[in-house]
C-alpha cells in the first residue's frame, strides 16, 4: 500500500481520535453491552442491539485509523523549501473569472475542508496546482465547470 501524506496537525488529530476511541468509547460500549445483557432476553433487547451496533462502528473506526496512522507520511510544510506548489503549500490564487483572491492549503484526505480553504491533495484543484509556480496560470476542470486561476503566492508554514 502507498503512503498517506498528512500534515503534523492531521496526524495529531487522527491519533487523538484513536486514543479517545480506545480509552473512552470502547470501554463505555462494553459497559453498555453488559448493562443491556443484564436486562434479560437479548432477542427483544433494543439497548443490546444498539450497543452491539455502536461497538461494531467503534471497532471498524479503530481499524481504519490504525491503518491510516500506520501508512502516514507526515510532512511538515514549515520544512519544505520549494518555489513550486507541493503537498502542504498554502497558495494564494486569483480567480481569473471573478477577479477575487482565494487562499487554499493542500492537505491530506482526512484534513480536507474546502469551506476552510483546506483542499484534499487528490481534488481537481489541488491536482492542477501541484508543480506550478508564482505567475503560472492554471486551468482547472471541476465538477462545476472550468475555472482559471493565476498563482499569486506560495507559502510553506
Amino acid at each position: 500500500m502507498s503512503r498517506v501524506p498528512m500534515t503534523p496537525e492531521g496526524y495529531q488529530k487522527l491519533t487523538e481520535e484513536l486514543e479517545h476511541l480506545k480509552k473512552v468509547e470502547r470501554p463505555k460500549v462494553i459497559d453498555d453491552i453488559a448493562t443491556a445483557r443484564a436486562h434479560g432476553d437479548l432477542s427483544e433487547n433494543a439497548e443490546y442491539d444498539a450497543a452491539k451496533e455502536r461497538q461494531g462502528f467503534i471497532e471498524a473506526r479503530i481499524r481504519e485509523l490504525e491503518a491510516k496512522i500506520g501508512l502516514a507520511e507526515v510532512i511538515d510544510p514549515a520544512t519544505v523549501e520549494s518555489d513550486r506548489i507541493q503537498f502542504g503549500a498554502t497558495v494564494r490564487l486569483l480567480d481569473l473569472d471573478t477577479d477575487k483572491e482565494v487562499t487554499y492549503q493542500i492537505v491530506g484526505d482526512d484534513e480536507a475542508d474546502p469551506k476552510a480553504g483546506r483542499l484534499n491533495v487528490h481534488s481537481p484543484v489541488a491536482r492542477a496546482l501541484i508543480g506550478k509556480r508564482v505567475g503560472d496560470e492554471v486551468e482547472v476542470h471541476t465538477p462545476g465547470g472550468e475555472r482559471a486561476y493565476e498563482v499569486l503566492d506560495i507559502l510553506y508554514k
